[in-house]
């Protein structure tokens, strides 16, 4: 599959035959998957999990711990990008969050997100623990949107450097548009509601395919997603969403980890801004920043192919380079225009 000449026209008839991607594409793709639900510790839900790995006869190059966006689930767009890491040489592993997917819980309710980053530390942790004894060592995160957020959090709960080594944060939720953020004084009256009606579906926002996907044939299919959660966000969601970004937002200085930030100029759900203050803010000395001009959302799945292919280039790049035993070029930072990027030594990576 090469990147340059990606093409997303089979993926999009896979998923319009069948609400579910049968063996055989995945094994034309050069990847084994596999699907299962995980039950964590405590009073936590069962999830449901899904893992896209290079066939038997490869190693594979690195894992991959991957976290989708609100609203969203591991089984329809969203696998496009495992697949393809996959078929590269990398193992991904995903969960459905509570309340998405095929998981348990209510549709669409986060109420906690400090509960949803337990249950993936907690699977995350069960899946690494199956490869200690062989490689691949090196493991990383992979979130998008809400998923970002998700990601950094993971990384805020452990800061030290042998916990992960990096992540790709695709469109992160480090502050909600204010396109799409209630205005004054809804927020107020909200949290008020909120305690009382946490799970009532009333909080009236623009429609996110709409503001994510730019090709049409692409926005029909998300569309059909038959997981896909169609009601209004729900107030406990939207105020606890609010809460972690805003926390989120205040905290980008402790970022220490390795990261690959990318965000479209476009994008009228996650703001791009952020993730310009995140690059510069971060204490991480391994930190690289891709803006891309006019792109929306979703990156890697609702943009033109050729758009879907710059990015996929980008992170596959970011995630080889880093799984090579030859780490001179970490330590990134971007100069002059945000697409170009210059190389430096981490003395740290010596």
């Amino acid at each position: 599959m090469e990147v340059d000449n990606y093409s997303s026209e089979e993926f999009l008839r896979a998923l319009s035959k069948s609400k579910e991607l049968d063996e055989s594409y995945y094994l034309s793709q050069g990847v084994r998957s596999s699907q299962s639900y995980y039950a964590p510790p405590g009073p936590g839900l069962p999830l449901f999990t899904r893992s896209w790995v290079p066939p038997p006869d490869v190693a594979p190059k690195a894992l991959v711990f991957m976290v989708h966006g609100y609203g969203n689930d591991i089984s329809w767009t969203f696998q496009a990008t495992p697949i393809f890491l996959a078929s590269r040489g990398f193992a991904c592993f995903a969960l459905d969050l509570p309340g998405h997917g095929r998981s348990h819980g209510l549709r669409a309710f986060v109420p906690d997100l400090a509960a949803v980053v337990r249950d993936c530390v907690s699977f995350f942790t069960s899946v690494r623990a199956q490869y200690q004894s062989q490689p691949p060592t090196k493991s990383f995160l992979f979130g998008e949107s809400m998923g970002g957020a998700i990601c950094l959090l993971i990384h805020l709960l452990d800061k030290s450097s042998a916990a992960w080594d990096g992540a790709v944060l695709v469109a992160p939720m480090c502050k909600i548009s204010d396109g799409i953020r209630p205005p004054w004084p809804l927020p107020q009256l909200l949290t008020l509601a909120a305690r009382f009606l946490p799970t009532l579906p009333v909080v009236p926002t623009a429609d996110l395919l709409d503001k994510s996907v730019r090709v049409p044939e692409k926005r029909a299919v998300a569309a059909a997603n038959p997981a896909r959660y169609r009601g209004k966000p729900r107030l406990g969601t939207v105020m606890e969403l609010l809460r972690v970004t805003d926390d989120l937002a205040a905290r980008l200085g402790e970022v220490a980890l390795p990261f690959l930030v990318l965000h479209g100029s476009a994008d009228a759900v996650t703001d791009p801004e952020v993730s310009r203050e995140l690059h510069r803010a971060a204490r991480s000395e391994d930190k690289t920043i891709r803006i891309y001009p006019g792109m929306m959302h979703s990156l890697l799945f609702g943009e033109t192919d050729e758009n879907v292919a710059t990015v996929r280039r980008d992170i596959l790049a970011w995630l080889e380079e880093r799984c090579s035993d030859n780490l001179a070029g970490c330590g990134r930072t971007t100069s002059g225009a945000e697409t170009s990027l210059e190389y430096a030594k981490a003395p740290s990576y010596l």
